[in-house]
Order: C-alpha cells, then structure tokens, then sequence
C-alpha cells in the first residue's frame, strides 16, 4: 500500500449549513455511517450549499485540568473543564444566507416599497403584497390569471404569511426573528416577509404563477402565505437576535481522502475587540473582491451512542486502498 493516501490533499473547503428546529429541537445529522457518499455539487435536502470557503480556522478553548491527590501532590486523574469551541472563515459568495450568518442578528429583506412611504434603513411601507392560491409549490408559486403582472423575470421575491399580532419565532421553516411584542415591528402586516428567508428569485413568468430558478429554502408555502417583490437584502449591526444554524464543512478530497467538519450548532460570536465584518481580497489593484468574515461559537449537544457532551465532529473517510495508519 502507499502511504500517499494517508495524506489528505485539498484545494478548498466547502460550506453548507441546515436550518435548527428553535422550537422542537431537533436539527440535521451528518452521519458519516449514511453519507461518505455527499455529493458536494447537489447536497441533500435540507441542506444549502454557501459555496468556497477562505481561511477556514477551528479553534477550542476547552481545558484540561489535572486533578492532584497525595502527599506528593501528583496527578491522580484528568478532567475537561470549560468546554468551548469556535470557528471562523470568509465567505466569498455573497447571498441572502451568507449575510445572515455572517452578521448574526435579524436579516431583513429589503420589500418594495411606495414612492410615497416614509424612508427607513431597512425599507419604508412595502407595497401590498399578493396572496397565493392552494398549489403552489417551493418552485411555482400561483398567484392567478392577471395576478403575476406585478412581478418579470429575474425578480427576487420573498414569500411567508402575513404576520398576525404572535410573539416568539416567526418565518417558515427558519426562524428568521423572534417577536418580543407585536408594538415592537408596529404590527407590521409584512414583518415576517421583511425577515423570511423563503426568498427567490423569479426564473420566468406564466400567465398565472411565478417558478423560481431555486426552491424555496423553507419549503412550500403556507397556507394563507403570500408574495412581494424584494429590491435588496439588509443586515443591521445591532438587534437581539441570535442566529443558529448546523454546519457542515467539507474539504474535497484531491487526493481520495475526505475530511468532514460536522457541527450541530452554531451560534455567532465574535473573536476579538476589533472584529473586521468584511474585508478585500486583492485580484489586481483596482479591482477587488469583498469577503463576508463570519465567526461561530459552537454550542453542545449530546451524542445519543454514548450521551457525551460534544460541540462538533471530525469525520476521515480514507482514500479507497490506503493503509489505516
């Protein structure tokens, strides 16, 4: 056997993240039993792929601390103390989910808006929205025979219900922002469509539906849900919110090993008093590209093998003919 295929060899690593259940709990499970074979160009459901990734860093601050007994005072055993880990990285692509994670808080879309309303930093009064018909799907929205005049080909679009005076989690399939008081967002008809992430973009027109070159990230739409134009996506420095999201980071494997981060869930953070949000990767003066830095605590779960407490996975899948060490 060569030892070559010990060595994993990779160009880049590769980020998807999956929505956490705020309510219920449960999230997505990487397991490396079920998926040696994911397909980085199509992953499963639920699963988004964010695209390449840049100065990918894992880092713990979890201690071990050494407990000492005797007249001696030598080590008698070891115990792990302050269980903490933390990851960090750029985001090259920029898109509605790579600004919400990198800036942490409510991600708010930008609706459009009258002419006439007051100017706001996230939107002024969103024009009214449309409502759907029973049908529709996560790719074709219907809207009725005249109803899909207000919207071309290559609109963005943001679908949800409207929002009806609750508090808690709002936005289907992701919680995109928690309600505190419905004073709080004016009793906005259109707040949970200003933070959904049920967003789109319109592949082409029919006389009676929108179909959208991707499927909507939180599933179909609900029933009672309707549909408004976005302009923009805005995230704000500031806000109460915390976004929490399961990730998993792959590095390819350029030499037949692959090397899987899996972490269930990730909460943002920041790693330093002067945390720079985005920065400029150089191609050739001017031009430049703007990278999203996004930063995550990682927060524990427990295995269900043995119900120890772990904040995240290291997966090796060995090159096929390789030794095993």
């Amino acid at each position: 056997m060569s030892r070559a295929g010990l060595r994993p060899i990779s160009r880049q690593t590769r980020a998807y993240f999956a929505a956490v259940d705020r309510v219920n709990g449960p999230m997505t499970i990487f397991d490396p039993s079920k998926d040696s074979g994911f397909q980085l160009d199509a992953p499963p459901a639920p699963w988004i792929d964010l695209g390449w990734i840049e100065n990918f860093k894992r880092t713990t601050t979890s201690q071990i601390e050494e407990l000492s007994a005797g007249a001696a005072g030598a080590v008698a055993r070891q115990a792990r103390h302050a269980l903490g880990a933390r990851v960090e990285f750029e985001f090259r692509d920029w898109g509605k989910l790579q600004m919400a994670l990198a800036g942490g808080a409510e991600h708010m879309n930008v609706l459009a808006s009258d002419p006439s309303a007051n100017r706001a930093g996230s939107g002024g009064t969103a024009l009214a929205a449309v409502p759907l018909l029973p049908g529709s799907s996560a790719t074709e929205l219907l809207l009725g025979t005249g109803s899909a005049g207000g919207f071309r080909t290559g609109d963005l679009i943001a679908c949800d219900v409207d929002y009806a005076q609750q508090v808690g989690y709002v936005g289907s399939g992701v919680a995109a922002a928690y309600v505190k008081s419905s004073a709080n967002v004016r009793q906005d008809t259109n707040y949970v469509r200003r933070v959904t992430f049920n967003v789109g973009r319109v592949a082409f027109t029919t006389p009676g539906s929108l179909v959208l070159a991707q499927a909507l990230p939180g599933g179909p739409p609900l029933a009672g849900a309707s549909v408004q134009r976005v302009t923009a996506f805005v995230d704000r420095e500031g806000g109460t919110f915390l976004q929490q999201w399961t990730a998993l980071f792959v590095a390819e494997d350029e030499s037949g090993g692959r090397v899987c981060f899996y972490y269930p869930i990730l909460s943002p953070c920041t790693v330093k008093s002067d945390w720079v949000r985005e920065s400029l990767a150089e191609i050739q003066k001017p031009l430049g590209q703007m990278a999203l830095h996004a930063a995550f605590i990682s927060l524990p779960t427990t295995d269900g093998n043995d119900a120890a407490l772990v904040l995240s996975y290291r997966s090796y899948f060995p090159a096929s003919g390789s030794p095993v060490y």
